[in-house]
């Protein structure tokens, strides 16, 4: 339960980004002049004010804009965060091979997928959404690791595994030839190069790296140093970011008992040292990670990871961290709307006492954000903004709070 000095000190926040409010949604909508969001140490830094955000993640956003009759999905769900005062996105910027495929084959790409890409981004910049932008996945989904190893064993290359993605030539080829395009692809709609464009806060190197064939974490590092330094010899005006979970590796053995019990083959320490990597990020699934343990259990899983995180970055990595992906799936047992408010409430409270004592923590995506009738895209964490009003009204105050932090730390730099 929060403190009374916490309730108040939310209270404030909250009241002065309502006496904002109106004036900065408007502002979001109208204006064109769009800076960099940049670091300072370790706070997120935009205009050389501190910048604190609420934002989420919708993965979807490209796949369904290649349909144009589509769009008005990838709008609803813009014009709906922007509102509500969410202001950064997560989402893909790949899609290889399969459905509506961004990259069909090595280096051949769908224009039509490609127009989608740039009307996500400026519908965004209409909105006043920043976005970050992900490079590939680690899982099948849409293509992934997976798909850039077949491409390379269709090529004649012998390939092992999957974990090939990390240290093959040819596959290390494939993806640095995806992330030139991207960067330099030329947005019909905005009339600029993506590596060009403001609005778009940062680019993720891949989403939630994992190696079976090296736990340690040195074979991810190894990957990892050579992509950022590539992607910043590119855009060195972006930040960039690797899209890991936060598990601990070899580099700092005692820190893996914060592990949920495993290790994946990345090392949070380790990896987000490395200079070219702007900020750290965490992704959090307690109820999958202690499936079978009651909430309680949970949030104080939760809560641990968060703090262990932050503490590190505050402490060894001095750069800002973003909790990148959490939430609370509807497919779990004893599911409530109840529940899934107290979970968001809980984090929300943690993040904003974080942000408010030392900076560090930049802000929060929920995973994830979706418009009315995608079924079909739901995984069981989807939220439909102003469906379910309790959760809408959260996430807002939480914007609103963060927000109105940033100005309250503004001034307190002045």
């Amino acid at each position: 339960m929060a403190s009374n000095s916490f309730v108040h000190q939310v209270l404030l926040v909250t009241l002065l980004s309502l006496f904002l409010g109106q004036l900065t949604c408007e502002a979001r909508v109208l204006n064109n002049d769009v800076e960099f969001v940049r670091t300072q140490g370790s706070r997120f830094v935009l205009n050389g004010s501190p910048f604190l955000f609420n934002g989420f993640n919708s993965y979807w956003l490209m796949h369904v804009a290649a349909e144009p009759a589509e769009r008005y999905k990838v709008s609803e769900v813009f014009r709906d965060a922007s509102a509500a005062g969410l202001s950064v996105c997560r989402t893909w910027a790949f899609s290889d091979g399969g459905d509506r495929a961004l990259q069909i084959s090595p280096g051949t790409y769908d224009e039509r997928v490609f127009q989608g890409l740039d009307f996500v981004i400026s519908e965004a910049r209409k909105y006043g959404i920043r976005l970050i932008l992900s490079f590939v996945n680690n899982y099948n989904d849409f293509g992934g690791r997976g798909q850039y190893a077949q491409w390379a064993r269709n090529s004649g290359a012998q390939i092992s595994g999957d974990d090939d993605f990390y240290t093959h030539p040819v596959i290390k080829g494939y993806y640095k030839d995806h992330v030139k395009r991207v960067l330099t692809r030329f947005n019909t709609i905005t009339r600029m190069p993506y590596m060009d464009d403001p609005i778009i806060m940062a680019w993720e190197l891949i989403n939630e790296p994992r190696c079976q064939a090296d736990y340690s974490g040195k074979t991810v590092n190894g990957w990892v140093q050579e992509m950022a330094s590539f992607v910043k010899s590119l855009d060195n005006k972006h930040l960039l970011e690797v899209g890991m979970e936060g598990f601990y590796g070899d580099s700092m053995p005692e820190k893996k008992q914060n592990n949920p019990g495993y290790q994946v083959g990345t090392d949070f320490i380790s990896n987000h040292l490395i200079k070219e990597i702007d900020f750290a990020t965490i992704h959090a699934y307690p109820d999958q990670w202690m499936s079978g343990q009651d909430d309680n259990a949970q949030m104080g899983f939760m809560q641990r990871w968060m703090t262990s995180h932050w503490e590190d970055s505050k402490n060894i990595l001095k750069k800002p961290l973003v909790v990148a992906e959490f939430g609370k799936s509807s497919k779990d047992p004893g599911f409530s709307l109840t529940n899934r408010d107290d979970f968001m409430g809980n984090v929300y409270r943690l993040i904003y006492g974080f942000a408010r004592s030392g900076g560090t923590m930049g802000g929060s995506l929920i995973w994830q954000l979706m418009a009315q009738g995608m079924d079909s895209y739901n995984d069981g964490y989807g939220i439909v903004l102003g469906q379910d009003p309790s959760t809408t009204n959260l996430m807002s105050r939480q914007a609103h709070a963060m927000a109105a932090l940033s100005h309250l730390l503004n001034g307190l730099q002045d």
